[in-house]
């Protein structure tokens, strides 16, 4: 037996830190023991190559370094960070690992820089036989996936860099980049059976408070029934 592993992704600036927050505080009011992880891991070393390739310096955008090639180097935080930091929480069999960010996001953002629908259902087998087969990374027992239009996306990105004098990555600055991988999100959603979360309603973003209430219900319908209720 182990944790229960629950993957939380999403597009830029849909909040994905937010609701995983929100998530972990309503489960710990219910007295669950739960853990939270995000990557990319930037606190350890394990994340150098992934800053590099964020900040353009393995390329001046995201398609100039492969889906493949990227998707490796994101890997190997994701794989330090389980064997080093949260391997024995894992073998728990009586808590919740959230996950903000993991290889669904590679399934995202690497999978938008494949056009083909057969190359991309190839490339998905390849990341998860290379992340979870090969590298023994745990799958995640749930997929929540947050939808955000591009364009409010655009628009929020926008607010935060202002606000908080936040510099965008090379997937932020880019908006064909954002476009792609929402439809690439939407590919993966249907392909894998990942729980689908719009956050944004008559052009509108969502409040907080009401995403958070539909992902506890997919979180409640779908964990075991001693750490749902």
């Amino acid at each position: 037996m182990s944790a229960y592993l629950v993957a939380i992704d999403g597009t830029d600036a849909s909040g994905k830190a937010t609701q995983t927050a929100l998530l972990a505080q309503h489960l710990r009011d219910m007295g669950k023991t739960v853990l939270e992880v995000s990557y990319p891991n930037y606190d350890s070393p394990s994340s150098g190559p992934v800053k590099m390739y964020l900040e353009g310096k393995l390329g001046k955008t995201a398609e100039d370094t492969d889906a493949y090639s990227a998707s490796v180097l994101f890997a190997v935080d994701r794989f330090c960070s389980f064997r080093s930091e949260w391997k024995e929480f894992y073998d728990r069999d009586d808590c919740v690992i959230l996950l903000n960010r993991y290889t669904t996001a590679n399934a995202v953002h690497q999978l938008s820089k494949i056009d083909d629908e057969i190359e991309k259902e190839k490339f998905l087998s390849w990341l998860f036989d290379f992340e979870y087969g090969l590298m023994k990374i745990p799958s995640p027992d749930l997929v929540i996936y947050l939808e955000m239009p591009t364009e409010i996306s655009v628009a929020l990105l926008e607010k935060r860099c202002d606000d908080t004098g936040a510099v965008k990555d090379i997937h932020e600055e880019d908006k064909n980049h954002l476009t792609k991988s929402r439809n690439a999100a939407i590919f993966a959603c249907e392909k894998l059976g990942w729980h689908r979360v719009s956050c944004a309603k008559d052009g509108n973003p969502r409040t907080r408070e009401d995403i958070h209430n539909e992902i506890f219900e997919i979180f409640s319908e779908n964990a075991p029934k001693n750490l749902a209720k």
